[in-house]
Parts: C-alpha cells; structure tokens; sequence
C-alpha cells in the first residue's frame, strides 16, 4: 500500500493520524477570496516529483497524476515489486479517476488568450484526460498487463480494486497496480460548492459530521492511495509480503435519481458482496461506510447497513470526518486507512459524531477510538449516478 493524504504521506504517518483522532480540514482564504460559498477543504501536501521525473515528463502529469505517483512508488516498494520483475511481467494497472479539471481549464484558457491551439502545449491533452493516471504511471513504470481507469464517481477507486480481484480470480492477471486519485485544487470542486453541498461551519475541523445530528454537507479532499494486488501464488512466490485478502466485490446501481441516492441500491450491494463470499456478518468487525457528512446520503447509507446487518450491531465509522471526501480517491484510501487499523488493533473514531438523528440511529457509530481486534472489515464506496460498491476485505 502506498499513499498520499491529508493525514499524512507515509503508512506511519496516517495510521497515527487515524489513531489520534487528527483533522485533516483547514480553512482556505483563497477559497473564500474567489467566491466559494464554502471555504473548507482538506490541506493536501504538493508533492515534488523532481526527484524522481525528469521534466519532459512532468509536463504530461496534473496534480493528480503527481500525488498517484508517490502512492504508488511507496506501495511498489512495500509489495517487493522491483523494475527488473516489472519487466518481465505482465503487471497491470486500474486506477480510479473522474475529473481533471484544472488541466483542462488552463490549456482552454490559453486556448483563448492567444487564438492558437498551439498554445494549449503539448503536455495539455495527456494531462486533460481521464486516464491521465494510469498512462502517466503505466509508462513510468513500464507496466505492461491491463491499462484502465475505471471512472466511477466517489466509487472510483473502489470499483478498481473489484475490477482488479476479478481478472486476478479469474487468472488474467497475477499481479495488478490500483487505487484512486482527486485532485485537490478548487477547480475540481467549484461546481459542488455551486449546488450547496458542502459544510459550513465556523470551526472547520469540526465541519465534516458523518451522522452526526449536526451535519450539513460535505469537506472536498484529495490526494491519492495505490494497493498492489496480486494472486496468492504468485505473491507466496516472489516472498511479498502479504497484508490481507480482497475477499469479495458487490456492486449495484440505483437506476434512480442522479444525485440523491435511496436505500435499495446500496443495500443490494452490500448483499450481493456477502452473497458471492463464506463471510457470515458476525464475523465483520468493522463498517468502513461511505458517509460524506450529507443529510440524505448518510441516511440511506444507515439505513442500507442496518437493513443488511439487522440485529447485529456491527462498529461502524467514517473517516471522512478526518479526511473529509476525497472522492475519486476515497474507495482506495477507505480500504488503506482500514487495513491500517485493523493491523493495529483499533478502530478510529467517526470524528464530530456527537448526536444521530432518528434516521441514523439505526447504526452503532464510534465516536472515538477504541482498541479493538478484527480480522474481516466491509466498506463501502457510493457515487453520483447511483454507482454503487461494496468490498470485504480479511486480515493475513
């Protein structure tokens, strides 16, 4: 695993921030000077790719593309994937990404300063497209097996670790490089903030409130998190270190309304996950849930898990209380920080979760860390247009 987060950008650095209980949300002053109606955000780290990149191909890389590049450069060294193995294998890559947003605005602007495409240069198309981080990082690390972005809203990087599982299980691929990426500059964001749906609130840690009573919108985030996957043999073979099993893959759709989500799609993809694995839901431990901090999405999500669950009061948080909603990146980055906590025996507290509303009481919400032992967790990951996913995940 390897990532790129506001709670840090080592292993060490958030598994820490989890415990601890730390906000990644600041305040941004230009936010407010440019006319957001919300001026909070997650204060991501600008990461510094000179190191490692020459320039030429620099040019081909927006921030996203950067902040994927130092996950994954951290995550190919945890998992033992030196170049000379790359290089004679068939190592694929699906990478979760659905906006580049401020590349494409400033090579359009050019565009129009001037009155030459030309002055667009000649980097803008590689960085204005979707698969902007799966080309820049399969040709920097010469992958040769599959290339895809899977674009999939907030389940972005969720969905590619199923598409991922699947062509492992199903002997396509050995070994398959994903994760997800968003980036965090205000451009990306400007038109949620349009449509009201982020927080306001004076304290800005205090702004991101997954069911909490309280809550009234969402933190835009960003950065990036790159999970190695591979089949069993191969990574026995090879003496990679192994840190859990992908053990199943729900997914669904709402066939519903394109922003506002409803109860029976998230609850079938929860079923559909537990269907397809010998997982019984006693033996989960732990709810990673998808609770962006909005009123209606934390309510169906609620009453989705509860629906599922039934009588069994399963721990259930959202670390996007920390975090706030880091979007395309979230699916991935959910996954690490609970991989994260249940190598350290913990469970990192729904941060702000004070009071439910009688719409999220249905759900056991942990409002501050607590020790505790788990070897199998399911989370979940929901996007506009009613995508929906779901993974189970077990301790090794």
């Amino acid at each position: 695993m390897g990532i790129w987060s506001c709670l840090g950008v080592t292993l060490d650095e958030v598994r820490q921030s989890l415990y601890d209980g730390r906000s990644g949300i600041v305040f941004s002053q230009e936010r407010k000077d440019c006319g957001f109606r919300s001026a909070l955000c997650a204060q991501v780290p600008q990461a510094d790719l000179k190191p490692f990149v020459n320039r030429n191909f620099r040019q081909f890389m927006p921030e996203e593309a950067q902040y994927a590049y130092m996950a994954t450069r951290d995550a190919l060294a945890q998992a033992r994937l030196d170049q000379d193995y790359i290089d004679q294998h068939e190592v694929g890559i699906i990478y979760g990404n659905d906006s580049v947003a401020e590349a494409t605005m400033r090579s359009l602007d050019k565009f129009r300063q001037f009155g030459s495409t030309a002055a667009c240069g000649s980097g803008a198309i590689f960085q204005s497209m979707n698969s902007t981080v799966t080309m820049n990082l399969a040709c920097l690390f010469h992958l040769k097996g599959i290339n895809l972005t899977a674009s999939g809203a907030c389940a972005s990087g969720s969905h590619s670790i199923g598409l991922a599982s699947l062509l492992i299980r199903t002997g396509l691929q050995d070994c398959v490089v994903c994760g997800g990426a968003q980036e965090a500059n205000m451009y990306g964001v400007a038109s949620f903030d349009g449509i009201q749906s982020f927080a306001l609130r004076d304290d800005a840690t205090r702004a991101s409130r997954p069911f909490d009573r309280d809550r009234n919108g969402l933190v835009p985030g960003g950065g990036a998190a790159t999970l190695v996957l591979e089949s069993y043999e191969s990574a026995v073979r090879r003496g990679a270190p192994i840190l859990a099993e992908v053990v199943s893959w729900g997914f669904s759709g709402n066939g519903d309304h394109i922003s506002t989500p409803n109860v029976a799609g998230p609850a079938r993809s929860l079923e559909l996950c537990l269907e397809h694995c010998d997982v019984q839901l006693k033996d989960i431990g732990y709810v990673n849930a998808h609770a962006t901090s909005t009123r209606i999405g934390d309510a169906r999500e609620a009453q989705a898990i509860a629906q599922v669950f039934g009588d069994y009061r399963v721990p259930v948080t959202s670390t996007k209380g920390q975090t706030g909603h880091e979007m395309w990146m979230a699916g991935a980055s959910e996954i690490i920080y609970s991989v994260l906590m249940m190598k350290n025996d913990f469970i990192a507290g729904s941060l702000n979760f004070e009071n439910p509303d009688e719409e999220t009481a249905c759900v056991n919400v942990v409002p501050e860390t607590r020790e505790a032992h788990f070897d199998t967790f399911l989370s979940n990951s929901f996007g506009f247009g009613g995508t929906n996913s779901t993974l189970i995940i077990r301790n090794l």
